[in-house]
């Protein structure tokens, strides 16, 4: 037994070391793939036309003004820049006269192909309307993207917006969904503030994801933005530098490619 006890720790030393050295090319090669795409990333300025908002409800000017605030604050980690600076995940819209939904790569459109095949449509939704259907979308997986989903998730029915509706299309805060017949199956709330619209949530039921569902919302709200929303120029879905591998490659398959940011916020 003290033997085999003996071999076993001569045969994992070198495993175990091979392992850590793997694991430091990794960093290596992940951090200066990122420098380089930080040297070579084009620089943008939105401007979120906050003047616009006179005229609509308080609520717009309070949601953009929150918005420009939180973009430009102090990043926690890199006190020099900005907290939506540099690594934005932008898709330009109207940078070819073409259908968002055109666009995108193959993979993308076969993803799109499936759940139209399968009978999936977008809507605009209310989404006081649909909170049975949102929590069950909640509780349909505890851990999303590597992250533990929220408790209250598992514990408390998903609560009533009181969102006031909006009088200009330079200015919203829409929901828009995707359906299977009359349930909803995935999600998302967006802010449209001038120039910009910004994906803030984002959800599917995880027994319908492998359908594409959520490629589907995501291609589905760019058509909708260039069509009903002509301010709009910028499609953004959080940050790129801090997502997983799979992530990144898959935000670069629905345009989503890393930028540097200003933002104006100007009355």
């Amino acid at each position: 037994m003290k033997f085999l006890t003996a071999l076993m720790s001569v045969i994992a030393t070198p495993l175990s070391a091979f392992n850590r050295e793997s694991l430091f090319l990794d960093h290596v090669r992940r951090a200066s793939d990122t420098a380089r795409q930080i040297t070579r990333m084009p620089f943008i300025s939105i401007d979120l036309m906050v003047s616009d908002t006179v005229g609509n409800h308080p609520f717009y000017r309070h949601v953009t003004r929150r918005f420009h605030q939180d973009a430009t604050r102090r990043h926690g980690k890199f006190p020099l820049i900005r907290q939506l600076e540099y690594g934005v995940a932008v898709s330009h819209l109207r940078s070819v006269p073409q259908a968002y939904s055109e666009r995108v790569g193959s993979t993308a459109r076969r993803n799109l192909k499936k759940a139209a095949r399968l009978g999936y449509r977008f809507e605009r939704i209310d989404y006081n309307q649909h909170l049975d259907d949102i929590t069950a979308i909640h509780r349909s997986s505890k851990v999303r993207q590597g992250r533990a989903m929220p408790s209250h998730f598992f514990t408390e029915r998903a609560p009533a917006i009181s969102d006031p509706p909006s009088t200009k299309p330079t200015h919203d805060y829409p929901y828009f969904g995707i359906f299977e017949g009359g349930t909803l199956v995935a999600y998302a709330s967006c802010l449209i503030a001038g120039e910009l619209c910004a994906i803030e949530t984002i959800y599917g039921h995880d027994d319908h994801q492998a359908d594409g569902v959520i490629p589907l919302l995501l291609v589905s709200i760019a058509d909708h933005l260039i069509a009903h929303h002509p301010h709009v120029l910028y499609y953004v879905y959080d940050t790129y530098f801090g997502a997983s591998d799979t992530m990144r490659r898959f935000k670069r398959k629905f345009l989503f490619h890393p930028h540097r940011v200003t933002w104006r916020c100007v009355d």
